[in-house]
């Protein structure tokens, strides 16, 4: 079927540009998705024509952003893909206390403008990650326990509904969206086209935490894991870390902790000196700088692209050594293939936990962390075996977990809705018949009305 494209505006890919396969490509390159067209929206006008293009050609859309939907679900076989990546003007505002920015730009863009002028924001660790589709999902970064979840800053959000109506959202207009946007994943509502944030109080200097323990002993991982939760019985909320469990290709068996800390070196050395010595091979670095230093360290660690499967759940419960031993054998073998498999924890608490589960759509506040699962291959034809791994090694790790993050999605959870937003699915999906009677924005786990 031959469609007319000479409604849409904006920059336009189809199947016969050249730049087609660059443009359709996601950051999990196992995502193979062919949209039937691709428009990069670089204002408002563009946004709402794309919608009403797509409605007039009984098309679904796609909303995207950074590319980073870890199930491939800001993209899709014949869709529409509203892309929003040239959207990224940021606007700081001293004297208001403020920042707002278009809803296509990411966390390197927004740590450059705010690091330069020494204010943090918390922020994910991966630089072309979106940060609106950070913050719909709540947002977990390594400065939460200072600061909240990256949606817990936002004051402000405006949103391109089904209609292609503006739509303001905040505390006092239009509050059950905002509510909602604080925490119900990308792609549910609406197409975002700016938020507003709260700037925090000015921090120059903190201490970048990286301890890795590299060809490491089975009894000294579990010796790591135990002092990993000792320490977040009673954490100074200036701290958060990630703990990977690892097996790598290239580094043997695994942990490592990554982490920031807004103090000096030595008060974030005094916070972990259980950590030193727990291996023969363990490099033990904390580096202190600016801020804007300490994010750009984290984020070039991460790689231009992977093919990955991975999950996340919310971790409640104390795990005795026997569940330490199980989980670290989650990753003993790596899938045929695999160039590195991991099992991690986020931490969670502090600022995180000030507020409850009902006051924004992220409904697990109280959880201890988050764990995540993934495995990493090169090769496209171990994709099957990999994908399988990951499938068998989650069916564990739900039987001790609770509910799934929302921003680390998998395609395979039954009741996923529920997984998602627990406690909050039934007032969410009120907002969805509200804002979206038609389901005219949605994906293959978006939240669902009769």
């Amino acid at each position: 079927m031959k469609f007319d494209y000479s409604g849409l505006t904006g920059e336009i890919t189809t199947r016969e540009d050249f730049n087609y396969e660059e443009d359709r490509k996601s950051w999990n390159r196992a995502i193979q998705k062919y949209p039937l067209v691709i428009v990069f929206c670089k204002n408002k006008k563009d946004i709402i024509s794309a919608i009403g293009w797509a409605k007039k050609n009984s098309l679904e859309i796609r909303i995207r952003s950074g590319r980073h939907h870890y199930e491939g679900y800001s993209t899709g076989n014949d869709v529409v893909v509203i892309d929003i990546s040239k959207m990224n003007e940021i606007i700081v505002d001293e004297e208001k206390n403020i920042v707002r920015i278009q809803g296509g730009v990411r966390n390197r863009e927004l740590y450059e403008a705010l690091g330069r002028r020494e204010y943090p924001f918390p922020g994910g660790g991966c630089p072309t990650v979106g940060v609106s589709g950070l913050v719909l999902g709540g947002g977990w970064g390594y400065s939460s326990r200072l600061f909240g979840l990256a949606a817990d800053s936002l004051t402000e959000a405006e949103m391109i509904d089904y209609e292609g109506k503006i739509i303001v959202a905040t505390e006092d207009c239009n509050n059950d969206l905002f509510w909602a946007l604080r925490g119900a994943g990308g792609g549910n509502f609406g197409v975002i086209t700016s938020m507003t944030f709260k700037l925090p109080k000015k921090i120059k200097m903190a201490t970048l935490i990286d301890i890795d323990c590299r060809n490491t002993k089975f009894h000294e991982i579990i010796k790591g894991f135990k002092k990993w939760q000792k320490l977040y019985k009673d954490l100074d909320r200036r701290i958060n870390l990630k703990m990977g469990i690892y097996n790598s290709k290239e580094k043997g068996h695994g942990l490592r902790i990554t982490g920031i800390f807004y103090g000096s070196r030595e008060e974030a050395d005094l916070i972990l000196q259980s950590f030193k010595g727990i291996s023969k091979n363990e490099i033990y670095d904390l580096n202190y700088t600016t801020v804007l230093e300490v994010n750009r360290i984290i984020q070039d660690s991460h790689p231009p692209y992977e093919k990955y499967k991975s999950s996340g759940r919310f971790v409640y419960d104390d795990y005795s050594e026997a569940d330490m031993k199980n989980i670290i054998n989650l990753v003993k073998d790596r899938a045929e293939g695999s160039t590195y498999t991991a099992v991690s924890l986020y931490g969670l608490g502090g600022a995180v936990k000030d507020r409850g589960k009902r006051d924004t759509a992220f409904y697990y506040r109280d959880a201890k962390f988050i764990m995540g699962f993934q495995s990493v291959w090169e090769d496209p034809k171990y994709a099957l075996e990999n994908v399988e791994f990951v499938k068998e090694k989650v069916k564990y790790i739900k039987e001790i977990t609770k509910g799934s993050y929302i921003n680390f999605p998998c395609a395979e959870l039954e009741e996923y809705e529920k997984e998602y937003y627990g406690g909050n699915l039934e007032k969410l999906k009120e907002i969805k018949r509200k804002y979206d009677p038609q389901q005219i924005i949605k994906f293959p786990q978006s939240i669902t009305v009769k």
